[in-house]
C-alpha cells in the first residue's frame, strides 16, 4: 500500500544523467505509505508478486550503482497526518499534494512511509547491496513479506522515491574528454527547446557556487527550511562502496538563499562522520543529525537552524526517525534491532516503547480520532512468531497498558494507519481477507465484487472521504483494477479495469494513474484494451472516462488530422523518481486546468517521437509545446511556467511562458553548461528564486547556481490582470455536481502574482443527473447505461440487523459519486429508499469458531460464532448443543455477538448443532469439532444424484497433494457416528429418497480438514451433458461458489424454455476448463405410484429442453456485453458419478465401456442365433435345433446349413485336448470354445 513517487521519463537519463537520490521533502499529509507526498505521481505498485503488506526492496545490482549521487531534501520532514491542504507553495518542486496518494507504492495494506521516517535502515540496505539487515528478512528469521524497495540509497525511500545513483564517471568521461570539443561547441549553439520564441532575452541574474573540496564525494543531500527563511544546507558524503559505509562527510551551510556557504565541519567535530540531517517539521528552525554508526552512535541537535549543535550519545543503531505531527519535540526512533523507542525532548533522551516491531510500521495519533495525541499505533511480534495490532501511549506502554483493537493475529506489514481509516489483512490459508476500521469503528470485512478474487491488493489514496484500491485480479498478470469504495471504506466497485502497469527503474511496478491537481475527481489513466494502452481522463472519479482530443495543429501550424475513436492524444504519466525533476506530467493546484505532460499522438500510446503537450482547460483542449522532453515547473504560484532540456545533456538555457505555453522566451542562467541533477523552484514565499544544482563535468565540484528571475516581471499583478475561468467537460458545465469558476492570471501579463491569487470565485450546485451516480455493490453497469444485480448478487437480500418494526435503506442500485455536490434532479430516484424490514424466516444459518478452526486443545476456552445470512436477529431464538451433553440458549442473534465460549473437558470428535427459529420457520446447521488439531480444507467429490440402493463412489481430495498418512472421517446423513477408513475413496449405497448430506473430515498430522455435500437419491432421472460457449472459460476462476452461482443462473435459462417445476430440475457444474455441466431431470416425489407415467414425461421434457438448446435458445448475461451460450453434449445414461476434473475424462471412458458391454450384451441376446458360438452354447443347454442364414443373404442358391452339422462342444474339447498334447503348450483362451474372441496377451 506504499504510495511511492513514479519512474524516470526516458531510459537516455542512463547515459549521461547525475541521478538524484532525494529524500524527504517537505511532506504535508506524510501518512501510511504517502511519502513524497508533494510530488505528484503514479502508483508505484510492487518489485515482483506483492501481496497486501508486502515491502518491495530494490535489489540493485553492482553494475546498477553509479558513483554520484544528489539529494534534495526540504528542510522540515513532515510527520504523519499533516493537513493535505498545507500545499507546497514554497520551495515547490513543480507538483502538488493532491487527493490521490499517487506517491504511494501499492504494498498491500502497507505501512506508514511518514516523511520524517527516514533512511538509516534504507541507507544501509541499498549501501549493501540491498542486503537484508540485521533483523530483517534474513535466513534465520520468520518469513516475512518482501520489503518495500528504498532505492539504492534508501534515506530517499521514505519519501517515495526511489532515487540510482547514475553518475557514470566512465562513460560520462569518454563523452566530455574525447569529443570535448565538438559536442561542447554544438550543445553551446544549437536552441535548448522548440517553441514560439518571442525573443531572445538577456541573461537573467544568477550566481553560482562551488563546494570547493568535495569534488571526491558522490552524494550530496540539500535541504532548505522554507518559510520565509533564508537558510539552505546541503551535507556531502564519500560513500565507500567496498566498505558499505560512509568514509568522509562535510555540512555546508548557506544563510543567503545559496549565494555563498559555509563549511560547518569544525561546529559539528572535524571528525565526526555525519550520515543523515533531518528537521522537525512543526519548527523548521530544529535539526537532528545523526553520526555514522560504524564510527559512533550520536545525534547532533541544533535549535537554530544549524548555526550550532549539540551532541548527544544513543545507546541503539537509529534507522529511521517519525516526528509527531504537531508536537515539535516528540519524535518515534526504530532500531536495527527492531525495537521502537520515543522522545518527548527532541531526541536528547529516548524511552524503549516495544521490542519486535515491524519495520515502518508504526504511527503516531491522528488528530480528531485519536483520544490521545500521543498514541502509537504499531504491529508487533508476539515470541511465539505471531502479528498483532498494538496501540498504547509513547511514555506508558507497559504491557499492562497496551490495548490490541482487534483481537486476532493479522498478516505481517499489513498494518496502515491512514486518515480516517486502519486496515489490515489476517492470515489465511486460501484467499486474502482484508479488515478495514473507518474512524475507529469495530473492524469490518471489506466486500469486494465477489469474483474479482484479488491476488494483490492496494490502497491508492484515502484522503477522499473513500478508499481507492488497486487490485490485480485472478485473471490479470501485468494490469489491475481500480476500485472505489464507499465513505466507510467496506464496499467497494469498479471504477476502471486493466490500468496499466509500468516497471520502473528499482524493478517495481507503477500504476498509470494520475490526479490532476486543484480539480477534485479528475484524474488520468492509461488503460490497456486489445493490446493497446490508450490514456483516458474522467471528471467523476470514474463514473465516466473519454479519451483525449489531439491537438489541432503542430507546432508549425499544420493541420493534424486525429479523428476519435481511431486517434486521440496518449500522455505518459510517470513520474521522476527525483521530486526536483518534473517527470513527464505535472499540474499545480495553484494554477488549476493547467496539465503539461509527455505524450504522443496516434491509436496506441508510444515512448518514441513523443513531444510535450499542455492544457489550459483541465484537458479539453491540448497544444503542442516542444518537439522534444523537457521538465516543466511552475514559477511565481503557477502564474508562469519554466522549462529545461531533459538532464541527458549540460544545457545553458532556460525558457519561460507567461501565457500557459504559447509563447515562450530563452534565458541563459549560465556562461558554461550545466549537467543539471536538480532544481529547486521557489525557495521562498516572498522572494522568486530557483536554485540549479549539478555539475559542469563529471571531475567539477559540486556546483549551485541561484537565479532570480525576479528582473522577469515588469510589475505586480492588479486586479485588472485577473480573469474568470469556468471549468467544463466538454462543454458540460457541471463537474462534481457543481459549476465552478475560478479566478487565475491573464495569459501573456507579464506581472508578479500575489499569494492565493487562484481560487474557487464561486461554486453552484448543479441539477443531479445520471451521471453524478455510480453502480452500488453489486451492480454493474450494463451497455445501455444502466446499473443492473450482477449474476452473484441477490438485491431482494436484507440484513439480519433489520428487524420487523425498524427501517432500512433499499439500494436502487445507485450511489452517489463521493464528494458529489448535486442536489434535487434524479437524486430521489437514484438514492435508496427507506423501506420497513420485512419479517422473515432464518436462512442461511452457519456455524464456526472465532479461529476458524475445527479442532481445540484440551480444557481451553471455545468461541462459537453463528452467523445468519438472513432473517430477524431480534426475533429469532438461537440454539447450540455443544455435543458434550450441555447446550445453550439464546432469546435473539444480539447475544451471541461476542461468540459463544465453552470449555470441554474431554477429548474426542463431538457434534454441535445450532437452531435458529423463530415464528416463521427455522434453519439448523452442524459443525464437527475436534478437541485437537488444527484445522484446513478438503475437497468431497460426489455424484449430484444417484439411484437408490445403488452404490456410488465418495472420495476426498486433499490439496496440495503429497505423500502422507491420513485419516478419513465420513458422516453420511444423520449417523452419530463416522465411518473412519484410511482410503480417500469408499463406496455407500443410499438406502432412501430425498436429498442426503455427506460430510468428511481429514485427520493429517495436527490438521484436521472438512467438506460437506448433498446428493439428491431418486429411483430414476434423465440428465443431459452441457458445454457452453468459449467466452466462458474466460471468466471461470473454477472456485465452487462460482459453480453454485453459474449453475442457478444456467438453470434459470433453462427454465424459460420449459414448464418443468424448478425443484425438480437441478444444474451441476463441473470443476475444470473448459466449463461443463450436466442436467438432471428429477421425478416427482409421486412417481413410485406410476413410474412409467412419470418416464414418459421426464422423457418429454428432456426432448424439449434438447430441441431448445440445438436452436441455441438457451443463454445467458455472465457480464455486461458478455452473452454465454448453452449447448447439448450428448444425453447421458446413467448419472455421472466422478466428478474430478483430473478424472473426468477416466469417468467418461468408463461410463462409454459400460454403455458398449451393455450394447453388447443387448446384441448378443438379439442376434445370438446368427453367431456361430453362441447356438455351439445353445445347443450345450438343449435348446432346439434352429437355422443359421449365411452372412451373404437369404437366397435360393444358399443352401441351408442347420446346427446339427456343427460339431458339439464336447467333440471340439476332445480336438482340442488332442491338439494340446501333440503341440506340448496350453493356451488359456483355446482351452474354451466359449469364448472364441479371447486373444493371448
Amino acid at each position: 500500500m506504499e504510495t511511492w513517487a513514479g519512474s524516470w521519463p526516458g531510459s537516455h537519463f542512463f547515459s549521461l544523467a547525475v541521478w538524484l537520490t532525494l529524500a524527504a521533502s517537505t511532506l504535508h499529509s506524510a501518512r501510511a505509505e504517502i511519502t513524497c507526498a508533494s510530488c505528484p505521481s503514479p502508483v508505484q505498485l510492487h518489485l515482483e508478486n506483492l501481496q497486501l503488506g508486502t515491502r518491495a526492496l530494490a535489489t540493485g545490482e553492482p553494475g546498477v550503482l553509479r558513483n554520484v549521487r544528489v539529494e534534495f531534501r526540504e528542510v522540515g520532514l513532515a510527520g504523519q497526518n499533516v493537513d493535505p491542504g498545507d500545499g507546497r507553495e514554497e520551495g515547490d518542486s513543480g507538483g502538488d499534494v493532491t487527493g490521490l496518494r499517487r506517491d504511494a507504492s501499492l504494498d498491500g495494506v502497507g505501512g506508514n512511509e511518514n516523511a520524517a521516517r527516514s533512511g538509516a535502515e534504507s541507507q544501509r540496505f541499498a549501501d549493501e547491496g540491498s542486503k537484508p539487515a540485521e533483523g530483517e528478512d534474513g535466513d534465520g528469521d520468520a518469513p516475512r513479506r518482501v520489503r518495500r524497495s528504498p532505492s539504492h540509497f534508501p534515506e530517499l525511500a521514505e519519501n517515495g522515491w526511489t532515487g540510482v545513483d547514475a553518475g557514470a564517471v566512465e562513460e560520462r568521461g569518454s563523452l566530455l574528454d574525447g569529443q570535448r570539443q565538438g559536442r561542447s561547441e554544438y550543445r553551446w549553439n544549437r536552441e535548448d527547446g522548440r517553441g514560439n520564441n518571442r525573443q531572445d532575452e538577456p541573461k537573467i541574474s544568477s550566481s553560482t557556487f562551488a563546494l570547493t573540496g568535495d569534488s571526491a564525494h558522490n552524494h550530496a543531500v540539500v535541504y532548505w527550511s522554507g518559510q520565509n527563511s533564508s537558510v539552505i544546507l546541503i551535507l556531502t558524503k564519500l560513500y565507500d562502496f567496498h566498505i558499505g559505509s560512509v568514509t568522509e562527510s562535510t555540512l555546508w551551510r548557506s544563510t543567503d538563499y545559496g549565494s555563498t556557504y559555509e563549511r560547518m565541519n569544525d561546529k559539528v567535530g572535524s571528525k565526526t562522520v555525519l550520515s543523515y540531517l533531518y528537521v522537525c517539521p512543526t519548527n523548521k528552525r530544529k535539526i537532528m543529525v545523526l553520526t555514522d554508526p560504524e564510527f559512533e552512535s550520536s545525534v547532533l541537535i541544533s535549535t537554530d537552524e544549524g548555526a550550532s549543535f549539540q551532541k548527544y550519545r544513543l545507546t541503539f543503531y537509529l534507522l529511521s526517525l517519525l516526528f509527531h505531527p504537531t508536537e515539535e519535540d516528540w519524535a518515534l526512533a526504530y532500531s536495527h534491532d527492531q525495537k521502537l523507542y520515543s522522545s518527548v525532548d527532541f531526541g536528547r533522551k529516548w524511552q524503549l516503547i516495544h521490542e519486535h516491531v515491524t519495520p515502518n510500521r508504526f504511527y503516531w495519533s491522528v488528530a480528531g480520532l485519536d483520544k490521545e495525541s500521543d498514541l502509537i499505533h504499531m504491529e508487533a511480534h508476539t515470541p511465539e512468531g505471531n502479528v498483532q495490532y498494538v496501540t498504547c501511549r509513547a511514555q506508558m506502554c507497559t504491557e499492562a497498558n497496551r490495548n490490541y483493537p482487534f483481537p486476532e493475529y493479522i498478516d505481517i506489514s499489513s498494518l496502515v494507519v491512514q486518515d480516517d481509516y486502519i486496515f489490515i489483512q489476517v492470515p489465511t490459508t486460501g484467499r486474502a481477507t482484508y479488515y478495514v476500521s473507518y474512524k475507529r469503528e469495530p473492524f469490518i470485512q471489506t466486500k469486494l465484487p465477489k469474483y474479482s478474487l484479488a491476488k494483490d491488493l492496494h490502497i491508492v489514496s484515502t484522503d477522499e472521504k473513500q478508499v481507492f484500491a488497486a487490485v490485480q485480479e485472478w485473471n490479470q498478470n501485468d494490469t489491475y483494477n481500480l476500485y472505489l469504495s464507499d465513505t466507510r471504506g467496506i464496499y467497494f466497485t469498479l471504477a476502471m479495469e486493466n490500468l496499466k502497469t509500468t516497471r520502473g527503474i528499482g524493478g517495481n511496478q507503477m500504476l498509470d494513474l494520475y490526479e490532476v491537481a486543484g480539480i477534485k475527481g479528475m484524474l488520468i489513466a492509461n488503460k490497456r484494451e486489445d493490446n493497446q494502452v490508450k490514456t483516458y481522463i474522467t471528471y467523476n472519479k470514474g463514473r465516466n472516462w473519454r479519451l483525449l482530443q489531439a491537438p489541432t495543429a503542430d507546432l508549425e501550424g499544420n493541420d493534424i488530422h486525429c479523428i476519435l475513436p481511431f486517434c486521440s492524444l496518449h500522455l505518459q504519466l510517470q513520474m521522476s523518481e527525483n521530486p526536483y525533476l518534473s517527470g513527464t506530467i505535472s499540474t499545480k493546484s495553484s494554477a488549476p486546468g493547467i496539465i503539461v505532460a509527455t505524450g504522443n499522438i496516434g491509436a496506441e500510446l508510444s515512448y518514441s517521437n513523443v513531444g510535450m503537450f499542455i492544457s489550459s482547460d483541465a484537458g479539453n483542449s491540448w497544444r503542442q509545446i516542444f518537439e522534444e522532453e523537457h521538465n516543466v515547473w511552475f514559477l511565481d504560484k503557477g502564474g508562469a511556467l519554466v522549462a529545461v532540456k531533459q538532464p541527458s545533456v549540460p544545457t545553458r538555457h532556460l525558457w519561460v511562458s507567461f501565457d500557459e505555453g504559447r509563447q515562450w522566451t530563452q534565458h541563459s542562467f549560465s556562461s558554461v553548461p550545466l549537467f543539471v541533477d536538480g532544481v529547486l523552484v521557489e525557495a521562498g514565499a516572498d522572494n522568486q528564486i530557483m536554485t540549479f544544482f549539478g555539475h559542469f563535468s563529471h571531475r567539477s565540484e559540486w556546483q549551485l547556481i541561484k537565479i532570480d528571475y525576479k528582473s522577469l516581471y515588469s510589475r505586480k499583478c492588479t486586479e485588472e490582470d485577473y480573469q474568470t475561468w469556468h471549468l467544463h467537460n466538454q462543454g458540460e458545465p457541471c463537474v462534481m455536481g457543481q459549476k465552478q469558476i475560478y479566478m487565475k492570471r491573464r495569459p501573456g501579463n507579464y506581472c508578479m502574482l500575489g499569494r492565493d491569487y487562484s481560487r474557487i470565485l464561486s461554486a453552484e450546485s448543479c441539477i443531479c443527473r445520471a451521471h453524478d451516480f455510480e453502480c452500488d455493490y453489486g451492480y454493474e453497469r450494463r451497455t445501455d447505461g444502466n446499473c443492473r444485480p450482477a449474476f452473484w448478487f441477490n438485491p431482494s437480500s436484507v440484513s439480519r440487523s433489520c428487524s420487523q418494526g425498524q427501517n432500512y435503506f433499499n439500494s436502487t442500485g445507485y450511489r452517489k459519486v463521493v464528494l458529489n455536490n448535486c442536489t434535487k434532479g434524479v437524486k430521489e430516484m437514484y438514492t435508496a429508499r427507506k423501506q420497513q424490514c420485512p419479517n422473515r424466516p432464518p436462512k442461511g444459518l452457519l456455524l464456526s469458531t472465532k479461529n476458524g478452526k475445527l479442532t481445540a486443545n484440551l480444557g481451553s476456552n471455545v468461541t462459537f460464532l453463528v452467523h445468519l445470512d438472513e432473517g430477524d436477529s431480534i426475533r429469532t431464538n438461537i440454539q447450540l448443543d455443544f455435543g458434550d451433553g450441555t447446550a445453550v440458549s439464546y432469546s435473539n442473534l444480539s447475544w451471541t455477538e461476542e461468540g459463544i465460549k465453552h470449555v470441554y473437558k474431554a477429548a474426542g470428535i463431538v457434534r454441535v448443532t445450532a437452531l435458529a427459529e423463530n415464528s416463521l420457520g427455522y434453519d439448523a446447521t452442524t459443525l464437527y469439532l475436534h478437541v485437537t488439531g488444527p484445522v484446513e480444507h478438503v475437497q468431497l467429490l460426489t455424484p449430484f444424484v444417484v439411484i437408490r440402493n445403488k452404490e456410488v463412489n465418495l472420495t476426498a481430495m486433499v490439496l496440495p497433494s503429497h505423500s502422507r498418512t491420513v485419516t478419513y472421517f465420513w458422516w453420511l446423513g444423520n449417523n452419530t457416528e463416522p465411518l473412519v477408513t484410511l482410503d480417500g475413496s469408499i463406496s455407500y449405497t443410499f438406502p432412501t429418497e430425498g436429498m442426503h448430506t455427506v460430510t468428511v473430515q481429514v485427520a493429517a498430522a495436527n490438521t484436521i480438514l472438512q467438506d460437506t455435500k448433498t446428493v439428491a437419491v431418486k429411483e430414476f432421472f434423465k440428465s443431459l451433458l452441457l458445454s457452453f460457449s468459449p467466452n466462458l472459460d474466460e471468466f471461470n476462476p473454477d472456485i465452487p461458489e462460482w459453480r453454485q452461482d453459474v449453475g442457478r443462473v444456467i438453470k434459470k435459462a433453462l427454465l424459460q424454455v420449459s414448464d418443468f417445476p424448478a425443484e425438480q430440475l437441478l444444474v451441476a457444474v463441473f470443476p475444470g476448463v473448459p466449463t461443463a455441466a450436466e442436467l438432471f431431470l428429477l421425478p416427482n416425489k409421486n412417481q413410485s405410484e406410476d413410474k412409467k407415467k412419470s418416464e414418459e414425461e421426464l422423457e418429454q421434457v428432456s426432448d424439449v429442453i434438447v430441441s431448445a438448446l440445438n436452436q441455441n435458445l438457451v443463454e445467458f448475461e455472465l457480464k455486461p456485453g458478455i452473452r454465454v451460450i448453452v449447448y447439448n453434449t450428448q444425453l447421458t445414461l446413467a448419472p455421472l458419478v466422478d466428478s474430478n476434473p483430473r478424472h473426468s475424462s477416466s469417468a467418461m471412458l468408463m461410463l462409454l465401456s459400460v454403455v458398449f458391454l451393455g450394447l453388447a450384451v443387448f446384441l448378443i441376446y438379439k442376434f445370438k442365433r446368427k453367431i456361430p458360438w453362441i447356438n455351439i452354447y445353445a445347443e450345450v443347454n438343449q435348446e432346439k435345433e434352429q437355422e443359421m442364414i449365411g452372412s451373404v443373404g437369404q437366397g435360393d442358391s444358399t443352401p441351408k446349413i442347420t446346427l446339427s452339422e456343427f460339431p458339439t462342444s464336447k467333440e471340439l474339447m476332445e480336438k482340442e485336448l488332442d491338439a494340446r498334447v501333440k503341440r506340448g503348450v496350453g493356451n488359456a483362451c483355446e482351452s474354451t470354445r466359449e469364448i472364441p474372441n479371447c486373444t493371448s496377451v
